[in-house]
């Protein structure tokens, strides 16, 4: 599928499942410790899924494209994970306890600790679309077994498969850089419920205020992109969840970063098409891209 044009991005309404719940893109060339995910851009809904909403509704949950948008990340040496299933099935940018205990059928074998994340309805298993506008997904109770199914079949994988590549590349280079890919509605912070005057930033990094990733690196994604035209904001109103707090450790040299894009530079959030504006995101993108690499090359001297 070419990126040169506005498209309607391939979906699959009713997968069999199990499917491979994810891609992995390695690096072109000479690789280097740069490990990036896009954990929120499947398309591809398993067709035991269950859902008792219009389909539209699921989709906009999804981070529709991004692994596109970055595309050029393996031929500068990073590698590049990006999950297939749809995080309205199961997210996997959440912790397995972050769960909401009503919408099963039974007790959940294990102690749960739900966050703020499962209140607003987004926890691991989604409720609904994160909007107090929005009907419930489901219109019956989920069973622990097919809970723990959607665990063990696409949640869990997705997380070794990011732990095996972080790990390679810190036992190989002695440090590790991450960057955890999405992208963000124009009324996230109304879905927040967040009160706020500054307009949505183009672009949102976090990184947990200050604990997962060093100032530096995050100082220097932010210039990277300030310095071709976007407005950049640093955690609000994201300040990254489950993947970057379980994988960033500066004092290890283990930095991991959280990079949202507003979806208005380059997708029609109603049909999920690509718009004018997606070639010259990407090619913004790629440079930006390059930079980052280039950063981790000198950090390694």
């Amino acid at each position: 599928m070419t990126a040169s044009r506005p498209l309607a991005v391939p979906v699959h309404a009713s997968v069999p499942t199990p499917f491979p719940p994810y891609t992995l893109r390695l690096p072109e060339g000479e690789a280097l410790p740069l490990i990036c995910d896009s954990p929120h851009s499947g398309t591809m809904y398993p067709d035991d899924f269950g859902y008792a909403v219009p389909f539209e509704l699921l989709r906009g949950g999804e981070d529709t494209d991004v692994h596109v948008l970055w595309q050029a990340l393996p031929s500068v040496g990073a590698t590049l994970l990006a999950a297939e299933f749809p995080r309205a099935y199961i997210d996997p940018n959440r912790d397995v306890d972050d769960l909401d205990a009503d919408l099963l059928d039974g007790p959940w074998p294990t102690p749960l600790q739900p966050s703020e994340k499962t209140r607003l309805g987004i926890g691991l298993i989604w409720r609904d679309a994160g909007k107090n506008s929005m009907p419930p997904i489901y219109a019956r109770k989920l069973s622990v077994a097919e809970v723990q199914s959607r665990i063990a079949t696409y949640h869990a994988p997705y997380h070794a498969a990011m732990r095996e590549q972080i790990e390679a590349a810190h036992a190989r280079f002695g440090a590790v850089w991450h960057l955890n890919l999405h992208s963000m509605p124009a009324d996230s912070y109304e879905g927040l419920g967040i009160q706020s005057d500054p307009p949505l930033a183009d672009f949102v990094l976090g990184d947990r205020d200050g604990t997962t990733a060093a100032p530096e690196f995050t100082a220097m994604v932010a210039e990277a992109l300030k310095k071709r035209g976007f407005s950049v904001a640093i955690n609000d109103p994201f300040k990254g969840v489950a993947l970057i707090a379980r994988l960033g450790r500066p004092a290890e040299r283990r930095h991991s970063l959280q990079i949202e894009i507003h979806r208005g530079l380059y997708m029609d959030e109603a049909t999920r098409a690509r718009g004018a504006g997606f070639d010259a995101l990407q090619d913004a993108l790629t440079q930006v891209a390059r930079e980052i690499a280039s950063y981790v090359k000198d950090q390694l001297k």
